[in-house]
């Protein structure tokens, strides 16, 4: 079987704009369809077409509620997961073998459909098995066998805590912090009809396509230059080109990604020590101190901006040892999952179109992401209305509980910005946004960040 098949399932049945895999509505059935194989295990190319077309046809039409094609854990793994999102119980019917629920159909689908809707299914033509019914209490059953929810959840997630741990004993302290509601926000004098961003590249970043993408989408121009540093001449050459892009620029973005191969303890110093060039360094404060210019970094870019002191400073400049920096993360690995953001502050130019107060979903992943400074520079930043965002629960409180804030950040600090706000540094990826992506992600997903940095210079 080719091991792209599950994807493909998702692809051709184009479920990924309408249909997200947790189970929603108690009393709903789940059923399978099954791929027609051959005795080699292979499956029937034109009927999986057929059934798939099918199946995206049924979940544009709203019948089917949730889907979740299955893998090598077969039924029970897909339910399971299902089940998990929204903490919804699963009753397996009983009519079905116990190996049955563990069998390998790769490329078959699992679908919840209300009892009413089963007709639209032998209307629409496809052959179904039900497999079991949702549940209103979080919990599983199968025959007179029973499983709680949170047993199931400590099964999946706890079983190698020893081997691969979650919790770093981060102490959960309860955080009190304000909104800060900016009088005024810094508007650009120099207006320009389409506005250019300079993103550099260097080796191991791996977010400029992303990031191009949300920029060109936003309405902006954009030009990447990979640093080039195999030999003297070559390095020359590339300060020469940087200089000119940001002569050329009115914004400079730092992208994500692992320069210098994410060497540890901040693997930004190379991007750093390149923007540190006497000639860099001059075009990049004149862009912002006398061009009106933006700059933005995202994860690996949010630590070069640390390190060349563009935040909490403003400008390119020398730190001192007490400057607030980012760290290893306190579980002392990476981490990548999806962090619930707040909008702490209004007075940045890139959060203009954000709600102060909003929560957003943005992906994380990052192993340097933890943001540490003493007291007196946290109070600062917050009296400022430097601290632009914080990682916060489902609540949306800001926490200390590693589930919401991985990294550990101090006062769950996600992102900073310069005193005028025009520089904006930030851990978690707002680029990696678009069709299909995290839709079993719940929460508004988009800050505007690009579309607001375009806006700025209209």
């Amino acid at each position: 079987m080719p091991p792209t098949l599950c994807s493909f399932a998702v692809d051709v049945a184009e479920l990924d704009d309408v249909v997200t895999p947790e189970l929603k509505i108690p009393g709903d059935v789940l059923v399978k369809f099954s791929l027609k194989t051959d005795s080699y295990d292979l499956p029937d190319y034109d009927d999986a077409m057929d059934l798939y077309g099918k199946i995206g046809k049924l979940g544009r039409d709203k019948v089917i509620k949730a889907a979740y094609v299955l893998e090598h854990g077969g039924i029970a793994e897909a339910v399971s997961k299902m089940a998990f999102g929204n903490k919804v119980g699963v009753d397996l019917c009983c009519g079905c073998s116990k190996e049955s629920y563990f069998a390998k159909e790769y490329g078959a689908v699992i679908a919840e459909v209300s009892k009413e809707d089963l007709g639209k299914l032998d209307k629409a033509g496809v052959s179904y098995q039900k497999i079991g019914v949702v549940l209103e209490t979080p919990e599983f059953r199968y025959g007179e066998e029973t499983i709680s929810m949170d047993e199931a959840l400590a099964a999946w997630t706890k079983t190698l805590e020893k081997v691969f741990p979650t919790r770093s004993g981060v102490e959960n302290e309860k955080l009190e912090t304000k909104l800060f509601d900016a009088k005024t926000v810094y508007t650009a004098k120099h207006k320009v009809a389409k506005p250019r961003v300079f993103i550099p590249v260097f080796p191991g970043t791996n977010c400029e396509y992303d990031t191009m993408v949300s920029f060109e989408s936003a309405g902006a121009e954009v030009e990447t230059i990979v640093f080039k540093n195999m030999s003297e001449s070559a390095i020359r050459d590339s300060v020469d080109a940087y200089v000119k892009a940001i002569e050329n620029a009115q914004m400079i973005m730092f992208p994500g990604g692992f320069s210098a191969g994410d060497e540890p303890e901040g693997s930004a110093k190379f991007i750093a020590s390149v923007f540190r060039n006497p000639k860099i360094k001059e075009a990049a404060n004149n862009l912002l101190k006398q061009r009106d210019g933006l700059m933005l970094g995202i994860c690996n870019g949010f630590q070069a901006l640390i390190k060349l002191g563009l935040v909490p400073y403003g400008e390119i400049t020398d730190i001192t040892e007490d400057t607030p920096t980012l760290t290893t993360n306190s579980i002392g690995r990476h981490i990548s999952k999806s962090v619930y953001t707040k909008v702490v502050t209004n007075q940045s130019p890139w959060l203009s179109k954000t709600i102060l107060g909003g929560v957003y979903s943005v992906p994380a992943s990052h192993g340097e992401g933890r943001f540490v400074a003493d007291r007196e520079w946290l109070k600062k930043l917050f009296e400022n209305g430097q601290v632009a965002t914080q990682y916060v629960d489902a609540e949306g409180n800001p926490t200390m509980d590693e589930d919401f804030n991985p990294n550990g950040s101090y006062m769950a600090v996600e992102g900073i910005v310069s005193p005028d706000g025009r520089v904006l540094g930030k851990m978690a990826h707002s680029e990696r946004r678009g069709r299909g992506v995290a839709l079993n992600i719940f929460g508004e997903k988009n800050q505007h960040i690009f579309e607001a940095g375009v806006e700025y210079f209209k």
